[in-house]
């Protein structure tokens, strides 16, 4: 990379720049923000702030021994990930950090076995399938809405938004995942939870050999809690199974769960049941964390944007109002009436993205515009600062903006990438989108919402971008 003009920071033996990278965060997080502001970019990627001022939109940073390519020009990226998609995917770091938590799901899949998987996921995020959750989400919400009421009172009160998010999403995947195994599935769900974040803490010594297998406190954990996960699962998987074997089901079900395992039965191909149990087990565990944790916290920095622009919060009110009238509930079929809703959520997720990076590694050698990519280099896409990039989106860059989505017309696929791009974007984009719509829609025609004088500005990086200390809104009844 070198001989074409591609240099970085230079790297130590064995730790690569990981020290520096780990310095520079701590350094950046180490204070809240003075305020509410979205300049978060040099917060949360001090290193891309600094290394791009000194080397370019393109340079190379080392991960312990494994070299990153971190490419920030638009056309590259929509050429790598609507291209060659076949030809790169997840590396082999990358799978070892999530071995334990989503395993070989389609998340972490590559090559055949992610086309296969997206094949047995595909038919459980169609059109008329999607409408069939939406009941789940808006009854769950209304339920979420009965107990606030009664909760907070007339006069209103504090209310940490983000863990109540969190609770309903736990929800919403368990009834659409799992159906009459709901209960099970909240139970299995707070054990993933846990794990997800023993994994996270755990990842940061990968670049070191051998970590995973010491007796570490973190690696006990994780192998008990992934125990435990595993056997709750299969319990679930087991039990569905039976019901359709003893005749009191002809299908599995048409819930997440019902729907993978009948497109498993139909495939002729499939006759290893111990491979076709673990790849339900760990799709179980993706969707668990794609529509779980990353929907939770789309909402809460949403949620956090309204309260703090009243302007707005009244402007998506009166939409939801005329759309579903003032005690409606809200219907599929409208959903997509709701376009100031839709902008400010597009704004929320080009200001606060799930993910900071996008990775992918090259599986052969490719050619990416003027680039030579070696076989084996890892691309890194900094996602969270192309979507603050003054030259892509104005000198507004960081200031909540909804508009910007309305008037003319945004690069989807290039700038705007929250859900990746091209073959391998996120399957579950719609009904992320659907279920967040029915919840804010939901929530700002019964509750005024305003950020508390106890909110602490401080996103984090955990896996996904998080509020340090959650969010604190003081909810209010419209009709007190």
């Amino acid at each position: 990379m070198e001989r074409q003009g591609v240099t970085g920071p230079k790297p130590r033996l064995l730790t690569g720049n990981i020290l520096e990278i780990s310095a520079m965060v701590s350094q950046s997080a180490s204070k809240d923000c003075d305020s509410i502001h979205h300049d978060i970019v040099g917060r949360l990627l001090p290193h891309y702030v600094a290394w791009s001022k000194q080397y370019g939109k393109r340079f190379i940073v080392w991960n312990g021994t494994d070299p990153r390519l971190c490419l920030t020009e638009t056309e590259l990226i929509k050429e790598l990930l609507m291209k060659h998609n076949g030809v790169s995917g997840r590396s082999w770091l990358q799978q070892q950090g999530t071995k334990n938590f989503i395993g070989r799901g389609l998340l972490m899949a590559n090559g055949q076995d992610w086309h296969h998987q997206r094949h047995l996921a595909a038919p459980a995020f169609t059109g008329e399938r999607l409408k069939g959750y939406a009941r789940h989400m808006v009854e769950c919400t209304s339920k979420l809405v009965e107990r606030l009421r009664n909760e907070v009172g007339e006069g209103g009160c504090e209310l940490e938004i983000g863990e109540e998010m969190h609770k309903l999403t736990a929800d919403i995947i368990s009834r659409t995942e799992f159906g009459s195994s709901f209960e099970k599935g909240k139970e299995l769900f707070n054990h993933l939870t846990v794990l997800q974040r023993r994994c996270a803490q755990a990842t940061r010594h990968l670049c070191f050999p051998g970590s995973r297998f010491l007796p570490s406190k973190y690696n006990r954990e994780i192998k008990s809690l992934k125990k435990e996960v595993e056997r709750l699962l299969i319990e679930i998987i087991q039990s569905r199974r039976d019901c359709a074997e003893m005749g009191r089901s002809s299908t599995h079900g048409d819930d997440l769960l019902g729907l993978l395992l009948n497109e498993m039965d139909s495939d002729k191909n499939n006759n290893n049941n111990n491979n076709n149990l673990q790849l339900i087990m760990d799709e179980c565990k993706t969707f668990f964390f794609a529509g779980h944790e990353t929907t939770a916290l789309l909402l809460t920095w949403t949620m956090m944007l309204l309260a703090d622009n009243p302007t707005w919060q009244e402007k998506v009110r009166e939409e939801v109002r005329e759309v579903f009238g003032r005690d409606g509930l809200p219907s599929v079929d409208q959903l997509s009436k709701l376009t100031s809703l839709s902008k400010v959520i597009n704004e929320s997720l080009r200001l606060y993205p799930p993910a900071t990076l996008l990775p992918r590694m090259a599986f052969e050698d490719l050619k990416l515009g003027d680039l030579t990519i070696p076989k084996g280099l890892s691309i890194w896409i900094p996602v969270l600062a192309i979507h603050h990039s003054e030259e892509l989106w104005g000198k507004d860059a960081n200031q909540f903006n909804p508009e910007r989505f309305g008037g003319r017309p945004f690069a989807a696929g290039r700038h705007f990438i929250p859900f990746a791009a091209g073959p391998r974007n996120c399957i579950g984009q719609q009904f992320a989108l659907m279920e967040a719509k029915i919840i804010l829609a939901t929530l700002i025609s019964k509750f005024n919402f305003t950020i508390s004088k106890n909110y602490r500005h401080a996103p984090m990086v955990v896996l996904t971008i998080k509020p340090k200390y959650g969010v604190q809104v003081i909810l209010k009844p419209l009709d007190s």
